[in-house]
């Protein structure tokens, strides 16, 4: 009998993630009103970065403290961001091993079952979910920078949401992952609020992550892109997060396909020891110590797994009126940048303090590249961070491991 033909590995299909965002705990007015939960559908918009033709979602209930039951679940093409309505005939119902309704664990991820529908890159995808009851603890992500929308009864396969309520987070979702040839990955933007887009338009798509998925589509670079940042997120401490320590499994190297991560981090590190008045020069060395090691811990958990890492500098913020940083915490951010630069712990650079920065006054961002506020970038800082990413250190990764 004649042997099988081997599959092609870089036609052979696989999940990659081609959205995907970091989970945490959502308190106070981040939380979604328990009305909302109570025979209620709640419809997400994600924007995609690969296209294919079969899609699954990974439901999250990481930090709930009861198991979270879902009614049921759709998806469809969305007709746009910041809209309720999905265009008629592409809802797809999600199933979970054939069935509409689901239980997930307390601190469980649960995928649904492939569900086929075509999509291009850049696609808009609503998720629709029904519930019947809050949970306990919500897991969620306060920084969506986009629009969902709330209604009662179960409306998930429903094209028009006529009288939607807009809320401006994401909940109970933590990606969308398309099947893709073996050779296709992705990379995971993992940082602080900078990453996950603070000082972007709310619905336009314009955070640095979003624009870089944008420029791999110009130059022909097929690879998807999540964002796993965090507002206030620290290495080191936990904020309104965790700390990208204990998440980085989880956001970066447990997501399917991943090839890369692009970690930039620290400004909140160096801000708050310094906004706290610990700033001896023992406390100053010890944290810059600390955050190289922390560092170096991730490169070797990322390698371990056949990730690469690529380094982001630390952008200047020296005009901010949050940390009102002074000489000594604009020499740390200027010794960890060369660290990250000329250490040879990363496999790569993306130099986003230099995109940034006024050549005038390299302590601070250039005028047309801030927010505003001396830290965050605006939507063309952001324009020059997708920019500034090395694309050839993205085409390889030496510590891909064998399939």
């Amino acid at each position: 009998m004649a042997a099988k033909d081997k599959a092609d590995p870089a036609t052979e299909a696989h999940w990659v993630a081609s959205w995907g965002t970091a989970v945490m705990v959502p308190e106070g007015q981040n939380e979604l009103a328990a009305e909302h939960w109570r025979e209620g559908s709640l419809r997400q918009i994600v924007h995609l970065s690969l296209g294919g033709s079969k899609l699954r979602v990974r439901i999250s209930n990481t930090f709930g403290a009861t198991p979270l039951v879902l009614e049921g679940a759709a998806v469809a093409l969305s007709k746009g961001p910041g809209k309720p309505d999905v265009e008629g005939g592409t809802s797809r119902s999600l199933t979970f091993n054939g069935r509409n309704s689901v239980l997930i664990p307390s601190g469980g991820e649960y995928y649904s079952d492939p569900v086929a529908l075509d999509l291009k890159p850049g696609a808009d995808l609503a998720i629709s979910m029904y519930f019947k009851g809050e949970p306990a603890r919500q897991t969620g992500h306060p920084g969506s920078r986009a629009n969902s929308f709330v209604i009662k009864g179960n409306r998930v396969v429903e094209a028009e949401w006529p009288g939607a309520t807009k809320v401006e987070r994401w909940y109970a979702l933590a990606d969308v992952e398309v099947q893709a040839p073996r050779s296709v990955g992705a990379v995971v933007a993992i940082g602080d609020s900078i990453t996950d887009g603070h000082g972007a338009t709310t619905d336009g798509n314009d955070r640095w992550p979003d624009l870089l998925a944008a420029r791999f589509a110009r130059e022909g670079q097929s690879m998807g892109v999540v964002n796993a940042g965090i507002g206030g997120g620290r290495m080191l401490r936990d904020g309104l997060g965790p700390n990208m320590v204990s998440r980085f499994d989880r956001d970066v190297i447990s997501r399917s396909g991943v090839t890369h991560a692009i970690v930039m981090i620290g400004v909140n590190d160096l801000g708050g020891q310094h906004r706290n008045g610990d700033d001896t020069p023992e406390a100053r060395k010890k944290l810059l110590d600390d955050l190289m090691t922390a560092h170096r811990q991730l490169v070797e958990r990322a390698h371990a797994q056949g990730v690469c890492v690529i380094g982001g500098t630390i952008s200047p913020y020296m005009g901010s009126d949050y940390y009102r940083p002074n000489v000594d915490n604009e020499a740390d951010r200027v010794a960890l940048n060369n660290w990250i630069r000329s250490s040879g712990v990363f496999d790569g650079v993306a130099d986003f303090d230099a995109a940034l920065r006024d050549p005038a006054q390299p302590s601070r961002l250039l005028k047309e590249r801030d927010k505003g506020d001396g830290l965050h970038p605006s939507p063309a800082g952001f324009r020059a961070m997708a920019d500034s990413v090395p694309l050839n250190a993205l085409r390889q990764c030496a510590f891909r491991k064998a399939s």
